[in-house]
């Protein structure tokens, strides 16, 4: 019979005690772990998003709600920007990519965003090197919609599938009558896009009360000349601008092509608005040079999602990470304390069953090394078994996870840093075991076996 044999029966005679002594360790690993996991999830999530883009342009405001609303489809968006602003950007000489992005409205069947965008927001890179793919095909025609994969799982949409937009909540009282097609359903890219209901842009605007008022639309588009024309010129301009014409109707060149009998009409630019504008520049400096200009005008901001959402990794979710890591850190020490206390209690009781070992020619070391083997039993036992329920508890707080935040957390997710959970136990492991172990060693043979 070897040591962890003997160790583990010794274990076993104290079953209760044991247990409860591993099971102090093991929640102490279950809540670290489930510490590190999401905390690795929401960096990776957040990090890979944030690079996408060089600048996300939107209205005067929060720098950090723009990011979060545009590209994490969090929070809500400050105020919109003027279409023609947009065609500005686009017009850029340092502007490689302009993409609109278009929010207000959410799916009646799960509560999804709807993003009104061009079909070149599919032809840049989600993340670098990593392009999106589609079953079915992109948008084209005005009606047309691109759902991500989580939408198609979890509305059980699929291509020919139909819906029509609830403004801003999923109320029967706000569904518009528009009635737009599922053509794609993009794979799994495990970013916010796989929330998404991304519909065209045109279609966008066609939808009832997307057009802003004509009145408000000449009173903006006359300010806007204005402040443009004193940027460019130095100088305030001498007459109005000319009011917008009236809609036009819009002839569908795609034959054969049901909208379900929408009418199609071609605002002028002056009624149509953004929400943001996801922009990548040539080259970097040009995006710092972009980034200043427009901060410097009065209609727009221009943030760079990475710094934003490293302010926030860091300063926020780092430090609630750093809290918790020490609080678990310290829910360890106390296990380990426990641990000593129960082993070093049960000395008493087993100073007999120490001495008949002895003077059956079990050498001082030997039974030093089986209360040692016990301390590490315990620890590494109960810290594996920490590390599957901590895995655990992430696999069942994910869809909750997911569902409040919009964040696609990966539950079988791994950290680099759970590799030093194991040496760490072995090592307060042996640290508790040693004072124990020795009591052990010096026990008295022939005072205990006459006690």
């Amino acid at each position: 019979m070897n040591l962890v044999t003997i160790a583990w029966k010794s274990i076993r005679q104290r079953a209760l005690a044991s247990f409860l002594t591993a099971l102090s360790v093991a929640l102490g690993v279950t809540l670290m772990v489930s510490v590190l996991v999401v905390h690795g999830i929401v960096d990776r999530i957040f990090s890979q998003n944030a690079s996408g883009y060089h600048l996300v342009v939107g209205a005067k405001g929060s720098p950090l709600q723009l990011v979060l609303n545009t590209i994490y489809h969090l929070s809500s968006p400050v105020e919109n920007i003027p279409y023609v602003y947009y065609k500005e950007l686009k017009a850029n000489p340092r502007v490689l990519n302009a993409i609109p992005i278009c929010m207000g409205d959410v799916t009646m069947e799960g509560n999804f965003r709807i993003i009104g965008t061009s079909p070149e927001f599919f032809e840049v890179d989600y993340h670098p090197d990593k392009k999106f793919r589609v079953r079915g095909h992109f948008l084209e025609d005005d009606f047309d919609a691109v759902i991500g994969a989580q939408v198609a799982r979890t509305n059980g949409w699929n291509i020919g599938s139909t819906f029509k937009p609830a403004h801003g909540v999923a109320d029967d009282d706000h569904v518009h009558d528009e009635v737009f097609t599922v053509v794609g359903v993009l794979a799994a890219t495990g970013t916010p896009n796989d929330n998404g209901v991304y519909i065209h842009i045109d279609g966008f605007y066609q939808i009832a009360g997307h057009a802003k008022p004509i009145d408000e639309a000449v009173a903006k588009a006359l300010a806007f000349e204005a402040v443009d024309t004193q940027k460019k010129k130095g100088e305030a301009p001498d007459k109005p601008a000319p009011a917008p014409a009236p809609p036009k109707e819009k002839h569908d060149d795609h034959a054969g092509h049901d909208h379900h009998g929408h009418h199609h009409h071609e605002l002028p630019d002056e009624q149509k608005e953004v929400t943001a504008v996801l922009i990548n520049a040539k080259h970097d400096t040009a995006a710092i040079l972009l980034r200043a200009n427009i901060n410097e005008g009065p209609y727009a901001q221009a943030a760079i999602p990475f710094q934003e959402i490293n302010w926030i990794l860091n300063n926020v979710v780092g430090n609630v990470r750093t809290l918790l890591v020490i609080m678990t850190a310290l829910i360890l020490v106390v296990s380990g304390v426990g641990i000593f206390v129960s082993i070093y209690n049960s000395m008493a009781d087993r100073r007999r069953e120490i001495a008949v070992m002895r003077a059956l020619g079990a050498q001082r070391g030997t039974v030093f090394a089986i209360i040692f083997l016990e301390s590490i039993l315990l620890c590494v036992g109960g810290g594996l078994f920490g590390v599957l329920l901590g895995h655990g508890m992430v696999v069942i707080a994910a869809p909750i996870l997911e569902a409040r935040s919009g964040l696609l957390i990966d539950p079988w997710a791994f950290e680099t840093l759970e590799l030093i959970l194991l040496p760490a136990l072995i090592a307060m492991a042996s640290l508790v075991g040693i004072v124990p172990g020795m009591t052990a060693y010096r026990t008295d043979v022939a005072k205990a076996l006459h006690a």
